[in-house]
Parts: C-alpha cells; sequence; structure tokens
C-alpha cells in the first residue's frame, strides 16, 4: 500500500508541473500577441497634413508599396547645422486606389488624412505613417486654381 501512495505523489507533481507551464505558456502567448498588436496594428494617432506632394513612388523587393513625401510650408533646422531644411512628411499609402489618386497630384498642394502606427510592416509600407484619404487638391498654396487669360491693365 505504500509502493501504492508513493506512486500517487510523482503523478501529482506531474499534473501540478504541467499546470504551471501551460499557464506560463498561455502568459507569453498573450503577451506576445499584445506587443503585436499594439506594436502595428493599434493606431497611435490619427490627423491631417498639408503641403506639396513631391513624388509618390511604388518600391519594395519582396511586398511592393507606394511610398510618397509630402514637403510642407515653413523650414525646419533640426539637424543643428548651418543649414535650412524643408518639412517633409514621409509616408506609406495601403490602399492602391489613394495611391492612385495620389500619382496624379505630384507638384500640387494636397491634404490628406493619415493614421500613426508605432510600428511598420512590409505590406503595409516603409513608414509609420499610413495615409488612407485624401481631402482636398488645389494647383498650388500661391497660385490660383486657374491662371488669368490676359493680365489686367493695373499690373502692367
Amino acid at each position: 500500500m505504500e509502493e501504492h501512495e508513493y506512486n500517487e505523489q510523482p503523478k501529482k507533481r506531474r499534473r501540478t508541473g504541467r499546470k504551471i507551464l501551460l499557464t506560463l505558456l498561455s502568459i507569453i502567448v498573450l503577451a506576445l500577441a499584445g506587443f503585436i498588436y499594439f506594436k502595428f496594428y493599434f493606431v497611435f494617432g490619427e490627423g491631417v497634413k498639408a503641403g506639396e506632394l513631391n513624388r509618390i513612388v511604388y518600391k519594395g523587393y519582396v511586398f511592393k508599396t507606394y511610398e510618397g513625401i509630402l514637403i510642407q510650408a515653413g523650414y525646419n533646422n533640426q539637424s543643428h547645422t548651418s543649414g535650412v531644411q524643408s518639412n517633409t512628411f514621409d509616408f506609406s499609402v495601403a490602399d492602391e486606389k489613394v495611391a492612385h489618386q495620389l500619382e496624379t497630384c505630384a507638384g500640387k498642394h494636397i491634404q490628406v488624412h493619415y493614421k500613426e502606427y508605432k510600428g511598420t510592416l512590409p505590406w503595409r509600407g516603409m513608414q509609420k505613417y499610413v495615409v488612407d484619404s485624401i481631402y482636398s487638391v488645389s494647383s498650388s498654396l500661391n497660385e490660383p486654381d486657374e491662371m488669368p487669360v490676359t493680365v489686367p491693365a493695373e499690373i502692367l
């Protein structure tokens, strides 16, 4: 009878060890899933940027994505050097329709809505900022949409 009791104890220890291991593994998997969600899928911020669209390109080795640069009004000197540099907004475009609309707007003043993520995914783009819609398009910030055909006499 003592042998029988002796054999029960290791089985209970194995069961308890398995439960602890399964619990730890579950916690690690949930923590990893939470980290991946907040790093790559949680929208950290949303906003609107305005500026002149410098370029929109379709590039990548395995995952081809649309990448663009918007030049904003004003100047920036974050490099602490003796030069003046324009403010640029580097962004990715996940929606192909929006990318094709942006391709026709090169050199124009645009307003875009974007979402900011804490990390990048190769199939979403190379930037943390992902443009998802276009609010407005005008030919330039300082120029009217249509140039006058005749010059007024006051200007001459």
